[in-house]
């Protein structure tokens, strides 16, 4: 457990913070905007639910692509259940199949 955290601690620091890493002020306001105008998670629509999205998610991992973060074709809206889970675990290859009621298969 202890190997996790200083890999993790490691991790973060080599990631920069937010700011660091694009999040400013002029995101702030091109988030809210996005939301504004996509009001629901894309995921939980897919499954039949309506949900509020509170996270603006770069489907494509920008990775510090300045034209990438900014392409808004590559901008999704997520609730942060679905941001902070599923889409996490699909970019690791390892979300499951969910059925209607939302459970892995």
């Amino acid at each position: 457990m202890k190997c996790d955290r200083n890999r993790n601690k490691e991790y973060e620091q080599r990631r920069g913070s937010a700011r660091e890493r694009g999040y400013t002020t002029r995101w702030d306001n091109a988030r809210r905007a996005f939301l504004m105008q996509n009001p629901l998670c894309g995921m939980c629509q897919r499954e039949g639910r309506i949900t509020p999205a509170t996270v603006v998610d770069h489907i494509q991992a920008h990775k510090g692509d300045q034209e990438l973060f900014w392409n808004t074709d590559n901008w999704q809206p997520l609730c942060k259940p679905h941001h902070d889970r599923d889409k996490q675990q699909e970019e690791r290859g390892r979300l499951q199949a969910v059925g209607e009621d939302g459970w892995p298969l």
